[in-house]
């Protein structure tokens, strides 16, 4: 199966099965979806069967979990419901959901990669971000991660474009999907970035893959309202 970095990379101890500590209890979310939690705080979800295998990982000390599970458990029963088809083709398939952490003095963000494979030609690889405001403990969008009143999609389109630029992106962001706020509601924060991840097709075509930009906090700072 097909693996993805994520930020708590696991110890060459732990690789190797000389680390020994035990699991730590799994919170509410994990418990739910019945996964464990391993000594680096991990929540893992690992299920297979003849027709599918499937992986979950999250940080199990996000703090806003009931739409993360929910989002999981959505994606897991479709997901079993098409492998399971009498009529399913190509099988065992896979579904592979790795989220990673990221954090600033204000904010929590989780997003997940997720890899699947359902017998077509080419599997896909797609992005679901969530974000948590440790302030005011709710949950931040795209809407409410500006302040009112303010226009921040040129700065980001410009940015975004830059990044893309710089890192070998033939390809330019054509401005209307650049300027769309509908290709921008996956993303997290850190307290030097604003990161934005766009899906396999959802701004490029289906063969460049999922792309992601990193956006300098301080060219957005005046308009977060986080």
């Amino acid at each position: 199966m097909r693996k993805f970095r994520w930020v708590a990379v696991l110890s060459a101890a732990l690789a190797t099965g000389a680390l020994t500590a035990p699991a730590a209890a799994a919170g509410p979310g994990c418990a739910e979806l019945g996964g464990t939690v391993d000594a680096d705080g991990v929540c893992r979800v690992q299920a297979a069967t003849d027709t599918y295998t499937l992986e979950f990982s999250f940080p199990d000390d996000y703090p806003d979990q009931a739409p993360l599970v929910a989002y999981l458990t959505q994606a897991r029963d479709g997901f079993v419901n098409v492998a399971d088809n009498p009529d399913a083709l190509n099988l065992p398939y896979e579904l592979d959901a790795r989220g990673e952490g990221y954090q600033s003095a204000t904010t929590r963000s989780v997003v997940f990669t997720v890899w699947q494979n359902v017998g077509g030609v080419h599997p896909q690889t797609f992005y679901q971000a969530f974000n948590w405001d440790v302030v005011k403990r709710a949950p931040i969008t795209f809407d409410t991660l500006f302040k009112p009143g303010t226009e921040p999609m040129d700065v980001i389109y410009t940015e975004v474009s830059r990044y893309l630029e710089k890192q070998g992106m033939i390809a330019p962001v054509l401005p209307a999907d650049g300027t769309d706020p509908a290709k921008y509601q996956n993303f997290a924060l850190t307290d030097d970035s604003l990161l934005f991840f766009f899906s396999q097709g959802e701004v490029f075509a289906e063969n460049v893959g999922p792309v992601q930009a990193v956006v300098p906090r301080s060219a957005v700072a005046s308009l977060l309202a986080v």
